[in-house]
């Protein structure tokens, strides 16, 4: 593993890029705020350099959220979203800290969808997000870089991309979640009769209890063999 000397780089820093982006997003982004010790922690772990919009953004944020919290961009861990983005992948892509990722969860959001980057155990398109959706259980490929990715969260509409998932009281329920928590619906969401989310009931829990159960599911509906 390179040591954190050799990844952190003040004179071209990809931070600058990802702070205009920001500035000039429509949609609401709000800014972790970080400590440099779990920021140099996290940077070591993920092995990427600060020149990249990821690895500034794992350096100089506890992470991101967008939309009053609905969608959460692991940064290096904060009061307010605890994980990490090594530590939180840490048995999942890979089972230790420098091995090569078949996929990196990079974001997630709060009824249960993952955004993974694909180190090729998605597809044959490296370097590309997916999207395990919560409403199918599929990954779901969005043809979008890292950096594409951080676009569409700050720019896209959102209302458009999450349409049918939105319910009435959304804003005020996500800004009362716990950032490490997401929200659970009965029925659930991939099922007939969840499609009209409206009328299920839900509950917020662990998110690495939602994550494990959306892999069940995967399983058990023969989606992943």
């Amino acid at each position: 593993m390179r040591p954190i000397e050799e990844l952190i780089n003040e004179n071209d820093s990809g931070w600058p890029f990802v702070t205009e982006w920001i500035k000039s997003a429509k949609n609401k982004v709000e800014i972790l705020s970080v400590d440099k010790q779990k920021a140099n922690d996290a940077l070591y772990k993920t092995q990427v350099t600060t020149r990249s919009p990821m690895g500034s953004i794992v350096f100089e944020t506890g992470g991101i959220l967008v939309d009053n919290g609905w969608i959460r961009i692991l940064g290096s861990g904060s009061e307010k979203l605890k994980r990490s983005l090594p530590e939180w992948n840490l048995g999942k892509g890979f089972a230790e800290f420098g091995q090569p990722s078949s996929f990196l969860l990079v974001a997630d959001d709060a009824i249960g969808g993952f955004f993974l980057l694909n180190g090729g155990g998605l597809g044959k398109d490296l370097g590309k997000i997916y999207y395990l959706a919560p409403d199918n259980l599929e990954f779901e490929p969005l043809n979008l870089t890292y950096t594409d990715f951080l676009n569409f969260c700050f720019n896209n509409d959102l209302d458009e991309f999450y349409k049918g998932y939105r319910w009435k009281t959304w804003k005020d329920d996500v800004a009362k979640l716990d950032c490490d928590r997401v929200f659970n619906f009965v029925p659930y969401l991939w099922t007939k009769e969840g499609k009209n989310i409206e009328k299920a009931s839900k509950k917020d829990v662990p998110i690495e209890e939602q994550y494990s159960l959306n892999l069940d599911f995967r399983k058990q509906l023969g989606i992943e063999k």
